[in-house]
């Protein structure tokens, strides 16, 4: 039987919406520790991730949140910002990891200081993660954050979000959250 008590936990996760007890939380926090610790470190990220945070010093909260709103309405309808991100060099970088986890990694997607989308191996739902846990655990801590683990419908997959801040001489400049499959993690490294 396929990951028998991968598939029990994660249907009782389904059932009452609560996280595993930490079921899985050593096995992210090491892949946080390692595999994603090493994509933030590329100088493709950092690179990419200092730029815009020079792009977007300036925004008021009124603007980035009027950005948010264009990106909701572009995910439906198409549009200059998301084509902007998802064409730049830091998406290609993240889809080509993306690619290479072969299922491990339902989505891949680095922000700024604002928290605002830099680069994405698809598109997500909106584009500011400032709101959201994901974001803000590790920008408030410097530490990670792991998320619930949910099914996905998309991947047909039940995947927790594992959030990373993206340090640069010691300071923080950004976050990259991965969306990882549970059932495919002794092999996510």
């Amino acid at each position: 039987m396929k990951h028998t008590l991968t598939t029990l936990a994660a249907a009782m996760l389904a059932v009452t919406g609560a996280h595993a007890a930490g079921e899985y939380d050593g096995a992210l926090t090491d892949l946080a520790k390692g595999t994603i610790a090493d994509w933030v470190a590329d100088p493709v990220v950092l690179g990419a991730v200092r730029a815009q945070n020079v792009s977007t010093s300036t925004l008021t909260e009124h603007e980035i949140i009027a950005l948010d709103a264009t990106w909701r309405q572009q995910v439906v309808s198409g549009g200059d910002l998301i084509d902007t991100v998802l064409s730049n060099a830091l998406s290609a970088h993240l889809k080509d990891i993306h690619m290479q986890g072969a299922g491990r990694y339902t989505e891949i997607f680095i922000t700024d200081i604002r928290g605002l989308n830099v680069g994405q191996s698809g598109v997500t739902s909106d584009y500011w993660q400032g709101d959201e846990a994901k974001w803000q655990v590790p920008h408030d801590t410097s530490g990670i954050h792991i998320g619930e683990i949910e099914f996905d419908e998309s991947t047909q997959s039940y995947q927790s979000h594992v959030s990373v801040p993206i340090m640069d001489d010691g300071s923080f400049v950004g976050v990259i959250t991965v969306g990882v499959n549970v059932e495919m993690l002794a092999t996510a490294n």
